[in-house]
Order: C-alpha cells, then structure tokens, then sequence
C-alpha cells in the first residue's frame, strides 16, 4: 500500500477485518454500483455544487466518488471508516480521478469536523451494524447545518424500524420517503 494514503487519515492504520474479506466486499459493492448505481440516490439527496457531504460508512467509496463530482471543486465530501482499508481505498480512488475535495477520515464515531458544516449527511447501508448507534446519531447530528438534511438507506431494515431508529431521541424528524432513500431533517 502506497504510505501517503494514510498521512491524511485522522487516524493510525489497523485491520478492522481482513484484506480478503475486505477486497470480496468492494467486488459485492461492485456490483451492487452496476446494478443499482449510487447518483440516483445522491440526486434524491439533493446534493449540489458548493455542499459539504459526509459519507458515514463511505466502505470503499462508491458514494463518496460521485458525491465529490456532483460538488464539484467548490464542495467537499468527507468519507468516514472505522475500516483503515476503505479510508486508504476511498482516497486511492479519489486520487486516481483526481478528485482533491474528498478528505478521509478513520473512526467509529466521533469525525472531527467541525459542528453545523455539513449540509448533506449520507448513511447507506449502515445503520444496522453501528454498535453505537446513539452516539453516531448525535454526532452526525452536531455536524449537521440547521438546515441540513440526513440521506438514509438501508436495506437490512423494514421501514417502521428505521423510522423508529431515526426519529428516537429527538433529533431527526423524516422529511420525505423517496423511491431510494429516506430524508431526515435535523431538528433543534
């Protein structure tokens, strides 16, 4: 692995699962991207040129790649892991399309970015294997822009638990159910 991937990761590197089982899953993710691809998804997010997108979960970066065209050069997308592979994968990726607006970041929870920027949070297909589930709500919650909104999908879940989920505690309220996603405004 090329070292300066991991210079502009928060974090130090370590192996969340291994190699193997990691490489099998960009390959699921694959073609998962070919059958199902991710802009339909960000466009229903309403991303535009100019936002701040955080991609929680980013895996190897599928959404995170499309969602740093469609902010183009003025925005940024941050592409969140606990896995060390996917934040060296993602910025791999990034660098190789020469997309300089995707900054990596490596932890289970807590993201380092600054409270009330963001305006787009992403989390696809993750929610049901968050240990800390509360915590990671209220983070993305902080980050968030008064305004921001919340893209969720996941189809490890029935519709009336991720409402449940999403809405418990106070802080998301659910906008709207798309054909893909479902959007949570932040509340407070």
């Amino acid at each position: 692995p090329d070292p300066r991937l991991d210079s502009t990761s928060r974090q130090p590197r370590g192996d969340a699962i291994n190699r193997l089982e990691f490489y099998s899953m960009c390959l699921w993710f694959k073609l998962r991207d070919w059958l199902s691809p991710p802009e339909p998804a960000l466009r229903e997010a309403g991303i535009a040129p100019g936002f701040e997108v955080l991609d929680y979960g980013c895996g190897p970066g599928s959404y995170s790649v499309v969602a740093a065209g469609l902010v183009g050069h003025s925005g940024k997308v941050y592409s969140v892991d606990k896995n060390p592979l996917a934040v060296q994968r993602v910025l791999l990726v990034a660098s190789k399309k020469g997309l300089t607006n995707v900054e990596a970041v490596r932890t289970d929870c807590g993201t380092g970015i600054p409270s009330g920027t963001v305006d787009v949070v992403l989390l696809y297909d993750t929610f049901h294997d968050l240990g800390n589930a509360d915590a990671v709500k209220r983070e993305l919650h902080r980050v968030l822009k008064p305004q921001g909104i919340l893209s969720f999908s996941d189809h490890h879940m029935r519709e009336h638990d991720i409402l449940a989920e999403m809405t418990a505690g106070g802080l998301f309220s659910l906008l709207t159910r798309g054909k893909r996603t479902y959007t949570f405004a932040r509340i407070g």
